[in-house]
């Protein structure tokens, strides 16, 4: 493994210290978001280029010894993936690990959230745009509501720290604003809207179903009253909640819901993590193409120093910010689902 000479750190140009890895297990999904991908779907991958367990767990492991301390699973559908419980029983073992995550749609949760529990897993985000079971499976085009919440349930009562995922689109889901806020805090967990970005060449994203940070927060005061920033702040991925700047009802401590607005209040400042690709590039960014392939490295006996010089490379290159604009314009070519947002 790394040696004891190597700098336990990753410090990119901006002095932003990297603590989180992203992983993404597979380009495939058994959802169709509207969002997330074209109706005709996107290219993908061949499964020889998908980078097995023990190549994820070797990368974990260089990444652990260089100081990331969170690993987050994403897909495309990450519980898609055969086996996928002995994935998490594997990271969840990496010595200065603290925590492994996942996102899911939820879909498959009913029989996986006790033994994803048991094997490590400490936390999941489910995506969850709207409570109106027509909507959503027009949003989703293939998806199950009432599966979705039952894998929410069965994730709560497995004892992990469940999050919902909103992806915020005006006229298709703000007015569920308020029903996905009271079903959160009648579970004791918290929601968080996403602003919509332009992935995919902003093939999937339309200037008019952009819905701000702004708009997300006087949506939900007009209901319940004042909104006002927690107590605990904004702390970008320190608080648990990632880029999430998080609000509160006023005096309502346990009525929290949290708003990522990469579109209308950046949050680059305080970038802290780097996504891996189920074939094994290594993006700094999430609004940009440019990667570094790894996965040769590790199929051609490459030591972990030479792997770690291809990963320090690669942070020299992270930029202090991404070019979304709200007209659409700025995104990269790669579609979310291909890199697990």
């Amino acid at each position: 493994m790394v040696g004891n000479s190597v700098d336990p750190q990753l410090i990119d140009p901006q002095q932003r210290r990297i603590r989180y890895l992203r992983i993404s297990l597979t380009d495939r999904c058994n959802y169709r978001c509207t969002y997330c991908m074209p109706a005709e779907g996107v290219p993908l991958v061949s499964r020889h280029d998908i980078l097995t367990f023990e190549e994820i767990e070797r990368l974990a492991q260089i990444f652990s010894a260089l100081g990331v301390r969170r690993l987050r699973l994403t897909g495309g559908e990450p519980t898609i993936r055969k086996r996928v419980v002995n994935l998490i029983q594997m990271l969840a073992a990496i010595e200065g690990i603290d925590s492994v995550a996942m996102t899911s749609n939820g879909h498959r949760f009913v029989e996986l959230a006790a033994p994803l529990a048991a094997a490590g897993l400490k936390s999941v985000n489910v995506s969850l745009d709207t409570l109106d079971p027509s909507r959503f499976k027009g949003l989703t085009r293939r998806g199950d509501l009432t599966r979705v919440i039952q894998g929410i349930d069965a994730a709560i009562a497995a004892g992990l720290v469940v999050k919902l995922n909103t992806v915020a689109l005006a006229s298709s889901t703000e007015e569920d604003l308020v029903r996905l806020c009271e079903f959160a805090w009648e579970r004791g967990i918290v929601v968080r809207f996403i602003e919509h970005m332009p992935m995919g060449a902003g093939i999937v994203y339309t200037e008019s179903r952009h819905l701000s940070a702004a708009h997300i927060r006087s949506l939900i005061g007009q209901h319940f009253g004042s909104v006002v920033e927690s107590v605990a702040g904004w702390e970008p991925n320190q608080n648990g909640y990632g880029p999430a700047r998080m609000y509160q009802l006023h005096g309502q401590p346990d009525h929290t819901f949290g708003i990522i607005s990469a579109m209308s209040e950046h949050f680059c400042a305080t970038c802290n993590r780097l996504r891996l690709s189920s074939t094994g590039d290594l993006h700094t960014c999430l609004g940009y193409d440019d990667a570094t392939e790894l996965r040769s490295l590790l199929r051609e006996g490459a030591s972990d120093d030479m792997i770690i010089v291809a990963i320090r490379d690669a942070l020299m290159g992270k930029r202090d910010h991404h070019r979304f604009e709200i007209s659409g314009l700025g995104g990269p070519r790669k579609h979310m689902v291909s890199i697990g947002g």
